[in-house]
């Protein structure tokens, strides 16, 4: 499903604050920005306004912000419900009335609606999807994955597509491509106010798979915490342009993977059968959860599972309480050569890896087939966790 834009009207603090988490906790994904008018020029899909105060000055917002953005869902929030106030901001162009504060369901309920309407009212054209992976560890493997995802989605559905790599310094995206990219993501979101079509073709590098690259930065402190706000806008331009963005985030939670996580329509978790990534993992789907982005969205992607598994499938999902989408064997003199060539697994064939990411590719592309089960309870993940710990320990 497409990113929504949001914008949340209202003085309050503590009110932006629980809006914007109710935003960016379900499971359609909703980009939040931070003033009134767009830097793009492009009005918000979302309108959330704080009606508790002055009703008379609240209701003439309402009507300005409906005359500014007649496609967007205005959501109204009031103190109570009383049917008079009701009325008024339904007159005024709210489509949505909320008591504070919102409960979760009924709001991601309207969010889903107001989605819906945007997609009829797009009418054929196609619906930005990002994917986001990220490792539970240096090392998972999830620049590989990333990168022979992007190369594949580009070559089989032919459709405008581009990979983000938002490691500073250590990125290595365009490594693995072969390619010497002239600009870095720092570029796009250093120009944020210019960062048309044209500019950005400027800034991407074309692989011949047909994949667009926007190259890591070569700052180490940079992006860093300062930039979560301008990556979570770039993704937002960016889905106006592509049809498809893989975000290779590395593996450390910071402001930038936050904002890639929140934009996220799928999430792919790479890990390895091992306890430290295991563990990792159930700390990172913790995370996850708390800082509000849908949990729905993720996906654990087993990287290097060659049998006999050090740990069993079964085992690992119970301690995570996650199903498993996908593993990838391990074999690493493909992986290797792959990578000191430049030329992605993608594109060599003749080999089961190869295979595999065409195989997770058709998962990706094909939503039917991207199903996930429900997860255990937390007395199952944590007695699973126990369990692999216990096994670790008594080899050592």
């Amino acid at each position: 499903m497409a990113q929504l834009v949001g914008l949340i009207v209202g003085e309050e603090e503590a009110f932006r604050k629980q809006i914007g988490r109710l935003l960016r906790s379900g499971a359609v994904p909703v980009s939040v920005v931070e003033d009134r008018a767009p830097r793009d020029g492009v009005p918000p899909d979302l309108i959330i306004v704080d009606i508790r105060g002055d009703a008379s000055s609240a209701m003439a917002g309402i009507e300005r912000l409906r005359a500014s953005a007649p496609g967007a869902g205005i959501f109204a929030v009031a103190l109570g419900a009383d049917p008079d106030l009701i009325l008024q901001a339904m007159r005024a162009g709210a489509n949505e009335f909320f008591i504070w504060p919102p409960a979760d369901e009924t709001f991601h309920g309207a969010i889903r609606r107001t989605a819906a309407r945007r997609d009829t009212a797009q009418g054929a054209k196609p619906a930005a999807t990002t994917l986001v992976f990220f490792g539970a560890k240096g090392g998972a493997g999830t620049t590989t994955v990333a990168v022979n995802c992007g190369v594949e989605i580009a070559r089989v559905s032919k459709r405008a597509t581009v990979i983000v790599d938002l490691k500073p310094g250590l990125g290595e995206v365009a490594l693995f491509l072969g390619i010497r990219p002239r600009y870095s993501v720092l570029d796009a979101i250093d120009n944020l106010h210019r960062l048309d079509r044209e500019f950005l073709r400027e800034l991407v590098v074309k692989h011949k798979s047909g994949l667009d690259i926007l190259a890591g930065s070569d700052h180490f402190d940079r992006p860093g915490a300062s930039d979560g706000g301008a990556i979570e806008e770039l993704f937002r331009l960016l889905a106006r342009q592509y049809e498809y963005l893989v975000i290779d985030a590395g593996s450390q939670i910071n402001s930038c993977t936050v904002a890639a996580l929140y934009t996220a329509d799928r999430m792919f978790l790479i890990a390895n059968p091992d306890v430290p990534s295991v563990r990792n993992s159930q700390r990172l789907l913790e995370r996850v959860r708390q800082l509000g982005a849908c949990g729905e969205r993720v996906r654990l992607v087993l990287n290097r599972a060659g049998e006999p598994y050090p740990i069993p499938l079964k085992q690992i999902e119970a301690a995570l309480g996650h199903p498993i989408y996908h593993t990838f064997p391990s074999d690493y003199k493909t992986v290797s050569t792959a990578l000191n060539s430049g030329v992605p697994l993608a594109l060599t064939g003749n080999s089961d890896i190869a295979t595999q990411f065409a195989n997770f590719t058709r998962q990706v592309l094909d939503p039917g087939a991207d199903r996930v089960s429900p997860a255990s309870s937390k007395r199952s993940r944590t007695m699973g966790l126990d369990r692999i710990a216990s096994i670790w320990l008594g080899a050592l």
